[in-house]
């Protein structure tokens, strides 16, 4: 479905986080994955801010506080969010935190077991940094459909939810703008009260 400007414009966030990538040494697959998915789900007009970077703290603390200041409601990213020594990406984000949303990565890890054990090894996590939500996705592309998207019955009907599924509310919450997904994607989920008029 095309986007139209009668949906609220809203900026955001993508960064890839490798130290490969970002030298060259191969394609990043992390920023066309996350392009795709949210240009399919969303309704909005979507102004993204791409950033590839490499596996450095203080570097991707840097980026996040960029992304926010420069008016991102979301920033999603992907990669280093493993046991690996170079994988900094939570600790980054939790220093750049003014609040804590533990559910998304509780969640994007109840997916990922539907799939393969090692999902506990992940350590996504999810903060709030003034009005702008910032989530670590994991670092490969069909993993980043699937903790997005959630997992799916025979007839389509959601089985488990994605963790998409919560972010427009959250966005509402903290103040952004009214986020409006193509609900053959992804449906979002809002209480009745904070609902408005679907769209003609």
């Amino acid at each position: 479905m095309p986007n139209t400007p009668q949906y609220a414009p809203v900026k955001i966030g993508i960064v890839s986080i490798s130290d490969r990538a970002s030298s060259g040494a191969y394609e990043d697959k992390g920023l066309p994955a996350l392009q795709d998915w949210l240009g399919r789900a969303l309704k909005n007009p979507i102004r993204f801010e791409p950033r590839l970077i490499p596996d450095e703290q203080d570097g991707i603390s840097r980026t996040l506080v960029e992304l926010v200041d420069a008016g991102c409601a979301l920033v999603l990213t992907t990669g280093g969010t493993g046991p690996a020594p170079r994988d900094v990406t939570p600790e980054a984000t939790l220093a750049v935190a003014d609040k804590l949303m533990p559910g998304f990565g509780e969640q994007m890890r109840q997916i990922s077991l539907a799939f393969v054990p090692t999902a506990i090894l992940s350590r996504q996590v999810a903060v709030i940094r003034g009005k702008s939500l910032i989530i670590n996705l994991p670092g490969q592309p069909k993993a980043i459909a699937e903790t997005l998207e959630g997992l799916k019955n025979a007839d389509g009907q959601p089985q488990v939810h994605g963790i998409f599924a919560a972010v427009p509310y959250c966005i509402d919450l903290i103040g952004g703008p009214y986020l409006e997904t193509d609900d053959a994607v992804c449906q979002a989920f809002r209480p009745k009260n904070a609902q408005r008029p679907p769209r003609a």
